[in-house]
């Protein structure tokens, strides 16, 4: 078995063990439910509290992404990925923007989904349609890109067959992810966060020790990387050129509004106990970004440094990699990286299933209960909604394996991004400003969706790496979608004044 495997079976059978007792969690909360209801299930009845709530919003901000997608993305280009301090920060700047006036609004309204908002504040059906199924597309790519992490993270630790290794991680996780969500809902995922989230700074802050101890000073890998970007004419320890600081700027903005308005966030919005509890946990959140990203960017330049070869989507398996080194060479880097690891891996699927959670909850109550059944009662649709996710788990668990070795996280991080950040008129705007009128909303967000696919999609020579001059092509699809929105709504007012 040691042969086969980094770690001794104890440590095997300590994180199946740490994992397994996730579902004992699911039951627990089961248990604690006040109804049968989507809003108890969604939204867990009166909500949470402010330690809760924050441990939520920061599971729910930071995820699989962070650990193995944002190490890989740092170990491909190097101290230009820098930016993901800035652009993580910027998120909780645009939460302030919407968040508390959606929470006050959503109390007053009942909210349980997105589409619930929109639904009421624009009272049209086709736009609310057209904001559901975007919103489902993005949770589906999310759900992907977490299941993929997964998988990767088995393929950077265990060394068994790397296809092997990907196909059990994603197969097994995803399981016990779905079973645990389904039986506590929201209750399950946001306790879970709470004690995985306890468990991460702790653990990170020893890691980051352990590092150094294991590589050296950042300054002797700097060194050693810039000496390779002379010899070899690349730039992860230079300076960044323009594309590179246009490119900035892009995911500042990209990031901070998309990631802000993904419908697991705003949901934890409507969830909030309280206005202060709110308010306290994103206060909180803007300390989060530079102890959290500072893993990432340090593991990445120092695997860039002293584990170089891995190209492309294999590139995010190196955060696992680094572990798994460091495990390897300390007695206490053994114990640090299989506490960490259970507990990355059990982050990766509290994460995971919080999008799946508002996946069938915005399929269930804005589809099925809307279109299908309307006169549904609420314990049929929670039924509806739990058969709902095993659906969705099942078929993007085949994605996600069909996948494995064609796309990088952050590449279907950008897609995602592209379309969710078409919504910052029908949120940011839509609160702050009652002259937003419904046609113009709708004909900027349906010219907002089909430029950034256009262009994320369409094969123009002037498309590089997915982007626009460096810009993404959601945050130039965005500009039209704000003009359509902003000067037709001024037109609309102005005639009707």
């Amino acid at each position: 078995m040691n042969e086969l495997l980094p770690f001794g079976l104890g440590a095997w059978i300590f994180i199946g063990l740490y994992l397994i007792s996730l579902i004992g969690i699911g039951l627990i909360a089961k248990r604690a439910r006040l109804e049968d209801s989507l809003s108890d299930f969604y939204l867990a009845g009166p909500g949470f509290g402010f330690f809760v709530l924050f441990l939520t919003l920061f599971a729910t901000q930071y995820s699989g992404n962070t650990f193995f997608a944002f190490t890989g993305a740092t170990y491909r280009v190097g101290y230009a990925w820098v930016m993901s301090l800035h652009f993580m920060t910027a998120v909780v700047v645009c939460y302030l923007i919407y968040a508390p006036q959606l929470y006050v609004r959503a109390k007053a309204r009942g909210y349980v989904t997105p589409s619930d908002y929109v639904q009421d504040r624009f009272d049209s059906k086709l736009l609310t349609i057209i904001v559901t199924i975007t919103l489902i597309v993005v949770l589906c790519n999310f759900l992907l890109a977490q299941l993929m992490a997964m998988g990767r993270a088995m393929q950077g630790l265990a060394q068994i067959e790397q296809d092997t290794a990907y196909i059990g991680g994603v197969v097994v996780l995803a399981l016990i992810m779905v079973i645990y969500g389904t039986l506590g809902g929201i209750r399950a995922v946001a306790w879970t966060d709470a004690i995985q989230g306890i468990i991460l700074m702790l653990g990170f802050a020893v890691l980051l020790v352990l590092l150094f101890e294991r590589y050296g000073h950042l300054e002797d890998a700097t060194r050693a990387l810039m000496a390779r970007d002379m010899a070899a004419g690349t730039r992860k320890a230079l300076p960044p050129t323009a594309l590179q600081y246009r490119e900035w700027l892009s995911y500042v903005l990209t990031v901070g509004f998309g990631v802000s308005l993904y419908p697991q966030a705003i949901q934890r919005i409507y969830a909030a106990r309280s206005g202060l509890a709110l308010r306290r946990s994103l206060a909180l959140m803007s300390f989060m970004p530079l102890p959290t990203m500072i893993i990432a960017l340090i593991a990445g330049i120092m695997a860039a440094t002293y584990i170089p070869g891995l190209e492309g989507a294999a590139s995010d398996q190196i955060f696992g990699r680094v572990l798994r080194d460091i495990q390897e060479h300390s007695s206490i880097g053994y114990g640090v990286v299989v506490l960490l690891l259970a507990a990355v891996l059990a982050a990766m699927m509290s994460t995971a299933d919080s999008a799946l959670l508002s996946l069938s909850s915005m399929f269930t109550k804005d589809i099925y209960a809307r279109f299908v059944r309307p006169q549904s009662i609420q314990e049929h649709l929670t039924r509806v909604a739990k058969a709902c996710s095993w659906v969705a788990i099942v078929a993007l668990v085949g994605l996600a394996i069909a996948l494995r070795n064609h796309a990088s996280l952050v590449t279907l991080m950008d897609r995602k991004l592209d379309l969710l950040i078409q919504m910052v008129p029908i949120f940011m705007l839509g609160l702050r400003w009652p002259g937003l009128r419904t046609q113009p909303a709708l004909i900027g967000l349906c010219v907002g969706i089909c430029v950034a696919l256009l262009l994320a999609f369409g094969g123009f020579e002037f498309v590089h790496k997915g982007k626009v001059a460096g810009f993404h092509p959601g945050l130039v699809a965005l500009l039209p979608n704000l003009g359509f929105a902003v000067m037709g709504s001024y037109w609309t007012n102005r005639r009707h004044a």
